[in-house]
């Protein structure tokens, strides 16, 4: 983890205030992302924006729970982008990084709008955590599998951890 991504990971475990749920979220989600990531080649500022988006990828959950009474994903990626916006600016950080790490945020439920290879791993990795967080049925896998897994580590981990499992 390079200096700024740890010091957005610290940021971020004390932003939870101690939601154990949302803190080990978090954690599992940047190491999946983080783990398909560099398997699958990325580097330099890519794989910081991934790892950065994969941090504050839910920021917005606690607002939606406490405003809404849910945190569903639309409601999140909508609060969760000026919410990412304000707790990035003491960082820094260059306005393009800030931007794509804004943007991903408010799209990592949208499997239908992937362009970056960064977008793509955040999906699977988010997937690979509310896979077994929300209990999903062997078919809702299945059909993750076919419709958004693409990165062959990506797929390599669904299939490990919860096709072959259901595959008897």
């Amino acid at each position: 983890m390079n200096g700024i991504t740890a010091d957005i990971w610290i940021k971020m475990l004390h932003f939870y205030e101690g939601s154990l749920h949302d803190i080990n979220h978090f954690i599992k989600v940047h190491s999946f992302a983080k783990f398909i990531g560099e398997k699958e080649g990325l580097c330099g500022e890519a794989m910081d924006i991934l790892e950065c988006a994969a941090i504050v990828h839910d920021i917005a959950c606690p607002l939606c729970r406490e405003k809404y009474g849910s945190a569903r994903g639309d409601l999140q990626e909508a609060e969760g982008m000026p919410m990412t916006e304000d707790f990035l600016a003491e960082f820094a950080l260059p306005e393009s990084f800030v931007e794509q790490v804004v943007w991903l945020v408010g799209h990592h439920h949208q499997t239908d709008c992937v362009q970056r290879i960064e977008h793509r791993i955040l999906l699977e990795a988010d997937f690979l955590v509310n896979a077994h967080e929300s209990g999903y049925s062997p078919e809702k896998i299945r059909k993750a599998e076919e419709d958004f897994f693409r990165t062959k580590t990506g797929k390599k981990l669904l299939y490990s951890m919860y096709i072959k499992k259901s595959d008897g």
